[in-house]
């Protein structure tokens, strides 16, 4: 059994072979008075093991890709850059604590850093990784007998089963390392073990975690958990983490108020540092009394601050400086933002014209009655400002979320045999929110779906744009559930209303509030909070024509009253 799947040098070898003497209890001895690693062989098994992994020259082992995992592994130089930095801010811990320690590239840097830590406690899921780190420090301390030598524990187990908040830590301590940057849903779809305990634990309601929201990210989970183990110990957090983990503990520290401090922000170059295009930060917090809600944001390299975001009033805003400007506008806007079509089933739902047929996504011809055929926009297809076509189409199952879909079998028999035929895709799909619904369900689709007019945004690219988006063959277009738009029945009403989103005024306000670096960079919930009557008082008729030309004086006047108090937009 190679258990040993670490790389150690001849040299070491041949240092560490006298030493071993004796059972497994005598050689950990001897090993923790060089290292001060506490039960380096946790067995005998594993003691006989490593003899006769030395004798048959059998310590090197390939070391697989752990990318799928979140697992990128943080080198020597930026391991000994961040314990430096932390130095510089004059922190001197007296316990290290790295819940993911991986190779042990954290746990050396703190050891070379920090002469005074007493005691430092690791814990690693992946096996070779416990046994590498343990060879690594031994080959250390072996060639620098003056070196400090804490009491080093090393634990082989998921980080969700360590109980940190059983450790009773009463002196200074850094929590450090790099948790994984993986989402749950991902590992779990990996088959991997180190999960949390399923449960809601932003308590998002059914809706929501049903609809992706439940998805959260192992590092956020693990960032939290040790802030709630350690808040109330004195002592300091430094993480490496993706951008959107700091963001979202920033977002839920109003609700929970976690006693921590002076948070910090310090973005990397992830493709430099770990060949992944990421956006990631050193996230920096101190433990105590003080309920930090804004972060302070640089650049790790220079130092260079960037801005700061957090809470202010209430509002959660990404660019504190340019909110105080726009803070005015952050209101109610005054109709309701949509989110595009959902149906997890793009190979089948999806079209392409051709001729007098469609092309489904795997290159299927299908003939089909037009009249549940609409035409279909993508994040990727809001680009122009005024959009009359469309690449793609898609079937419209509903016109109303849990409507019954059997009718399609008399009415479209062509539709329901295409459905029918692919029945097992939409039963395959892995989403709660179509249990219990008729077959062929989709979501986001209402009377608003139907608008002749809409004015769109994408929700995914890093531009706040937003396009009208006119009929396609008599019938209105749809939208994807990537894309966010309000529906209008006069289009005038919509070329307005654009023109007024794409503003300055309005532009700078987005720019305030909207995280670029997000996955999905535009939300309801941002869009929601745009005053646009508030917008609209400013606008003189000539700016607004600078934007939309086609827009009449009249047209404006008539669209301006429609913000009274008894009037109200005609939408959807």
């Amino acid at each position: 059994m190679r258990v040993f799947e670490a790389y150690i040098s001849s040299e070491v070898l041949m240092q560490l072979v006298p030493l071993l003497k004796g059972d497994h209890h005598a050689c950990n001895q001897t090993i923790k008075n060089i290292a001060g690693i506490v039960d380096f062989f946790y067995l005998e098994e594993e003691l006989k093991t490593f003899k006769a992994a030395i004798e048959n020259e059998g310590m090197v082992a390939n070391e697989p890709d752990r990318g799928e995992y979140g697992d990128f592994q943080t080198n020597e130089q930026l391991s000994q850059s961040v314990c430096d930095r932390l130095l510089e801010k004059g922190i001197q811990p007296k316990v290290v604590i790295e819940p993911t320690f991986g190779k042990g590239n954290f746990i050396l840097s703190a050891i070379k850093t920090f002469p005074q830590i007493e005691k430092i406690i690791g814990v690693e899921i992946y096996k070779p990784y416990v046994w590498q780190t343990k060879f690594t420090l031994l080959e250390y301390f072996l060639a620098h007998p003056e070196a400090n030598i804490p009491i080093i524990e090393l634990y082989h187990q998921s980080v969700f089963d360590f109980e940190f908040n059983k450790l009773e830590i009463k002196t200074d301590v850094l929590i450090l390392g790099n948790p994984p940057w993986v989402t749950n849903s991902m590992l779990s779809a990996l088959g991997s073990d180190n999960l949390p305990k399923k449960s809601n634990f932003k308590n998002h309601s059914g809706f929501d975690a049903l609809t992706g929201k439940g998805n959260f990210d192992i590092g956020e989970s693990i960032s939290l958990m040790l802030i709630k183990a350690f808040q109330q110990t004195k002592g300091n957090m430094a993480f490496l983490v993706k951008n959107a983990v700091i963001k979202n503990i920033l977002l839920e520290q109003k609700r929970n108020q976690y006693q921590i401090s002076g948070i910090e922000k310090q973005t990397i170059d992830a493709q430099k540092e770990f060949n992944v295009a990421v956006d990631a930060a050193l996230f920096f917090a101190k433990f105590g009394l003080e309920k930090a809600i804004t972060c302070a944001e640089s650049d790790f390299y220079s130092g260079k601050p960037i801005r700061e975001f957090g809470w202010v009033n209430g509002k959660f805003i990404a660019d504190i400086e340019a909110y105080t400007a726009n803070a005015d506008v952050d209101g109610v806007c005054p109709f309701e933002w949509r989110q595009g079509l959902k149906h997890d089933c793009s190979k089948v739902m999806e079209l392409e014209r051709e001729n007098d047929h469609f092309v489904n996504g795997r290159g299927e011809k299908v003939v089909l009655e037009p009249d549940l055929v609409y035409g279909l926009l993508k994040s990727s297809d809001l680009k122009q400002n005024l959009i009359s076509t469309t690449r793609k189409t898609t079937i419209v199952t509903q016109r109303k979320i849990g409507q019954d879909t059997s009718l399609i079998q008399s009415l479209f028999p062509k539709t329901w045999e295409y459905l029918m035929k692919n029945k097992e895709d939409f039963d395959n799909r892995k989403s709660g929110i179509y249990k219990g619904k008729p077959m062929f369900s989709i979501f986001g689709v209402g009377d608003y779906s139907f608008a002749p007019y809409k004015v769109a945004i994408s929700g995914m690219y890093k531009t706040a744009h937003f396009s009208v988006v006119l009929p396609q063959n008599d019938k209105p277009v749809m939208l994807d559930d990537t894309c966010y738009f309000v529906g209008f029945e006069h289009l005038q009403d919509a070329l307005i209303t654009q023109a007024i989103l794409n503003s300055p005024r309005t532009r700078s306000f987005l720019s305030a509030i909207v995280f670029w670096d997000s996955k999905r960079v535009i939300t309801k919930d941002l869009l929601s909070r745009i005053d646009l009557a508030k917008v609209a008082k400013e606008l003189d008729f000539q700016a607004l024509t600078r934007l939309n030309p086609d827009i009449t004086f009249e047209d404006w006047e008539k669209y301006k009253r429609k913000f009274e108090p008894s009037s109200q937009l005609t939408m959807f």
